[in-house]
């Protein structure tokens, strides 16, 4: 049988769609490589975000190459979607797929036939005004979590930003489909979704009738046996009342964890990116969720060195986030990317400079995570156990509905089960210890 190895780069949106890709390769007869055995097919699921994320996916396509030479290479993803030429210069490519054909690879793959040496075979459709392309409702490898991407695409152009270029237009998944995958998945002994997408908090504005994220949570909450569901990022101006108020009144069936772009701190760098919110209404909402749910997990991305980006810039948004109660952060460095306005945009910061500021940051990030942890010894949280346990020591390893890595030390605790423990401590390799 032809068996595939499919290599994921970038956010969970390409997560989730490479595992829904892997679905349809099964269906179509293919197996998964068990990382042991030698692959037919190689799909490189690629990332453009950043200059770097395009790098690291020429890196892997080259490594799949030589790992592998007598494989297949397909790419897909978002830098196939953007910089199909760049690729097909890449020695070794068979086959280049854009995000409108990558759940077709398997038809792809039986109707073209490479011939060495041949110029990859390239299946490109522009991405504007295309329909919502609903994927199958897959659970990942642990099989007690799965991510449903129920929105793709994005309106906004950020001035540093590739994406929209990459995903098209805003667009949602139907209510009904949403509810049919929430079904599925829990008939499957799922427990929970993490619902995701390029822009999620604009999820059914363009729906007729037009809904919101709010209110498909709320659908979702009474209509599927879904025991806990996970928001993947969520722009500031969009985290509305309603969606704090599900999280704290949900008996903890919306997990308590919000991850929130900010990107900057200082107003005018704000601006100049094309941010709709201000430093002081970030502020302000991160202080809202932090008083009305207790516990919450408030992830944060930040940027450092943005053009114009001057030290008194950067102390702004270093002192904001160290004065608020967030948990947790992902920082990178500014990258210019060809076709956005702030690749020509002047004062560049010098590199050196912006990982400077990125190991700032980082420092800090990982300050503010573990006095969060430490906050939640003695409490009791709800804890999800995955399928896996820890090769050491054999305990199950689980994770917290706000979104703490814990590993149960009680024995015999089955897989795949929603259970209440009292955190005890915090290990050497910064997990949770919790004890039922």
């Amino acid at each position: 049988m032809t068996s595939y190895l499919i290599i994921t780069l970038g956010c969970k949106v390409n997560q989730c769609e490479s595992a829904a890709l892997g679905h349809s390769l099964e269906t179509a007869g293919y197996v998964r490589s068990d990382g042991m055995g030698i692959p037919d097919i190689i799909v490189v699921n690629t990332c453009t975000v950043t200059g770097k994320a395009a790098m690291q996916s020429r890196q892997a396509i080259r490594q799949a190459r030589r790992r592998h030479p007598a494989a297949r290479i397909v790419v897909t993803g978002c830098y196939a979607q953007t910089a199909p030429d760049e690729i097909k210069v890449i020695e070794g490519v068979d086959m280049i797929v854009g995000h409108d054909d990558k759940l077709r690879i398997a038809d792809l793959l039986a109707r073209e036939h490479h011939v060495a040496g041949a110029l990859p075979f390239v299946h490109h459709r522009s991405v504007y005004g295309c329909n919502f392309s609903s994927m199958p409702s897959v659970a990942f490898e642990d099989r007690t979590r799965a991510f449903l991407k129920i929105q793709d695409g994005c309106n906004t152009r950020c001035t540093y930003c590739i994406v929209p270029y990459a995903r098209g237009q805003s667009r949602s998944m139907p209510v009904q489909d949403v509810l049919d995958h929430m079904h599925s998945l829990a008939g499957k002994a799922v427990r929970e979704v993490v619902l995701t997408g390029i822009h999620l908090g604009v999820y059914g504005a363009d729906l007729t009738p037009s809904t919101s994220l709010a209110t498909i949570i709320e659908t979702i909450l009474a209509n599927t046996a879904i025991e806990r569901i996970r928001l993947s990022s969520i722009e500031p101006a969009e985290v509305e009342e309603r969606i704090v108020d599900l999280t704290a009144n949900s008996g903890g069936r919306v997990c308590r964890h919000f991850h929130i772009p900010l990107q900057s701190g200082d107003n005018d760098v704000l601006r100049r990116m094309r941010r709709p919110y201000t430093r002081e209404a970030f502020f302000d909402l991160v202080s809202r969720i932090h008083a009305h749910v207790p516990g919450a997990a408030i992830g944060v991305d930040v940027m450092a060195g943005f053009p114009g980006e001057s030290e008194a810039a950067f102390d702004n948004t270093y002192r904001l986030l160290d004065a608020l109660p967030i948990t947790y952060l992902h920082v990178f460095p500014y990258s210019p990317r060809k076709g956005t306005p702030a690749a020509t945009y002047p004062h560049k910061v010098p590199e050196s400079t912006a990982k400077a500021r990125c190991r700032r940051l980082r420092d800090l990030g990982d300050r503010k995570r573990a006095a969060f942890y430490q906050s939640m010894i003695g409490q009791r949280l709800q804890v999800l156990t995955e399928t896996r346990t820890d090769p050491e020591t054999g305990q199950a390893l689980g994770l917290s509905d706000n979104y703490i890595p814990v590993a149960v030390v009680d024995g015999d605790v089955e897989a795949n089960r929603m259970i209440s423990v009292r955190i005890r401590g915090i290990a050497p390799d910064g997990r949770a210890i919790g004890r039922i």
